[in-house]
């Protein structure tokens, strides 16, 4: 899929790439988007992939698809496939330039060799418990590995019988000899190899030496020729670094450029936690609806393109800022206003008997899919003497302004007649209201009121003889705070919405949607946008709720 170059507009890496584009410093923009396969990529993400890409797309450069899988022991094919998936869903496409980190395990293991024999690496044989404590801390410098100053001959034959296995898990790192009094704690002899006796899911078991994200982060750009390397702000302190490495191995040098991460309310954004959510059950797996990852989202009916303007909406900046979810939803909602057909569902159905509606006649409504959309063509409603209404739209005691169905009151079904509620029939046993009684002004037909008297209230509705059977899923806020973490004092499940899902397994449909394929979207006259689930079948359709309405049309004819 193509989409069209983000519109017009500056932040403050297009403002860096533009002067240096004026100065000849690059021929080409090359930007790349790294992600670990350790997991599902979510709504934070997105924020990267739209700026990688558009990046590329704006300069008209490239954008790499580089899987940075360094770690055998979390990484898995399953993760990659759906990280490709969600980036193709989103519009873009890497073409030609998917590119792994472990492509480059040969190089970046010389590159480890040239640090040792320039004096610049060691193998250290402290735990990793005794590494965090000689590392000191913010405002005491650390203390020397003991095996800091090995000569170049035992640290290059070390390193060498560590690739060749001899040596058991944790027993030995390689680590770079920079500093360990420098301000920056990432200075402070980082660790960049270990032992990790461990099938990759790309080179099997030919490696047991694996790099740090952060010597292999760097170096994988340089062997790209990536020109940009643009990556959240937590990155910043890893930049000395970064530039450290390159200078060190004295090879190409891209530029690291960091961004504020995309942070939303009520969810929570980190890996660890949204996989402790998935295996503990509490959602019902990656793509649950509930969830902020692109599959879930996508699994909800929220549009591509509505992410996009999201993230293009927000900005790019140097200061953390959390987003509320309403704005996102606001995105969703204004991409479905134009494209999503309308459609009539009732959730819960409350019959009416049309009295003076002739027995076994009925009609056809021929009604638009779009108020605003022609092109999206038209439907036909049928219509009978028995209906189902929501049981939201009638109250036996209404209190004022309430413009629905009452009894002695008229409303107006969508599209079709006037009715009156004449009469309520009860359960003789609980009470509870089991059927409306009510007639029907034949004049009234297709909006008409020929004799002009005002009806403010419009409900939607169904036929009973043709009603399609459907279970319809609510869902709403996955937390009940908009920062489930804040309060270091608790655990932020103790913040998870028990309302968060609602399903209504009697809901009924027009009849138009029994055949509607997965992931078409609907609004669901005056209640919300609506999306098929994947688990739907034509004998049993499934629906879940994308987002609610901003407002009503119940008062409002033309809504």
């Amino acid at each position: 899929m193509t989409i069209p170059a983000p519109a017009a507009g500056t932040n403050f890496i297009r403002t860096l790439i533009d002067q240096e584009l004026a100065a000849g410093k690059h021929a080409t923009v090359i930007t790349r988007f790294p992600p670990e396969p350790n997991g599902y990529l979510h709504i934070g993400h997105a924020k990267s992939i739209c700026l990688n890409f558009g990046l590329a797309l704006h300069y008209g450069g490239r954008c790499h698809l580089r899987f940075d899988d360094t770690n055998p022991v979390k990484e898995e094919q399953e993760y990659i496939d759906a990280i490709k998936a969600d980036v193709r869903w989103l519009g873009f496409d890497w073409g030609a330039h998917e590119y792994y980190a472990s492509d480059y395990f040969e190089t970046l293991y010389a590159y480890a060799e040239r640090l040792v024999e320039k004096g610049l690496a060691y193998v250290c044989d402290l735990r990793a418990d005794e590494i965090r404590a000689y590392r000191g801390t913010l405002t005491e410098p650390g203390q020397e590995s003991p095996y800091r100053n090995r000569s170049v001959a035992e640290n290059l034959a070390l390193l060498r019988r560590m690739r060749a296995g001899e040596f058991p898990d944790g027993s030995r790192v390689l680590r770079a000899r920079i500093d360990m009094a420098a301000p920056n704690l990432n200075l402070r002899d980082p660790v960049l190899y270990r032992i990790l006796h461990a099938t990759h899911h790309r080179t099997g078991d030919r490696w047991c030496l694996y790099p740090m994200y952060d010597f292999a982060h760097g170096q994988s750009d340089s062997l790209e020729g990536i020109t940009h390397s643009v990556c959240t702000l937590e990155f910043e302190a890893h930049r000395p670094l970064y530039d450290w490495l390159c200078e060190a191995l004295e090879i190409y040098h891209p530029q690291q450029i960091e961004f504020a991460r995309l942070n939303l309310t009520y969810t929570v954004m980190s890996k660890r936690r949204l996989l402790e959510l998935v295996n503990e059950g509490r959602v019902a797996g990656w793509d649950d609806p509930r969830m902020p990852t692109l599959s879930g989202m996508r699994r909800r009916g929220y549009p591509a393109a509505a992410l996009r303007t999201f993230c293009e909406r927000i900005g790019v900046g140097k200061s953390e800022s959390v987003i509320d979810m309403s704005v996102l939803e606001d995105c969703v909602r204004e991409e479905l206003d134009r494209t999503a057909p309308r459609a009539m569902g009732v959730l819960r159905p409350l019959k009416v008997v049309i009295t003076n509606y002739p027995e076994g006649a009925g009609e056809q409504f021929t009604v638009p899919n779009h108020p605003k959309e022609p092109a999206l063509g038209s439907r036909t409603l049928p219509f009978a003497r028995e209906l189902y209404i929501d049981r939201d739209d009638f109250m036996e005691n209404p209190p004022g302004k309430y413009f629905r169905l009452a009894p002695g009151r008229e409303v107006r079904l969508r599209y079709g007649y006037i009715i009156r509620c004449d009469e309520v029939v009860k359960d003789p046993g609980s009470g509870a209201i089991t059927e409306l009684r009510c007639s029907y002004d034949p004049a009234t037909g297709g909006g008409e009121t020929p004799d002009g008297r005002k009806v403010k209230g419009i409900i939607h509705w169904v036929a009973a003889a043709t009603a399609v059977p459907a279970e319809v899923r609510l869902y709403d806020r996955l937390f009940t705070v908009s920062n489930p973490t804040a309060d270091k004092s608790r655990d932020y499940r103790e913040h998870l919405n028990p309302a968060s899902l609602e399903c209504l397994a009697q809901a009924l449909l027009e009849p138009g949607l029994a055949g509607a394929p997965a992931g078409a979207c609907f609004q669901f006259e005056r209640l919300g946008y609506f999306c098929v689930d994947p688990q739907s079948t034509p004998a049993r359709p499934v629906f879940s709720r994308t987002v609610t309405l901003r407002d009503s049309w119940s008062k409002v004819a033309d809504h």
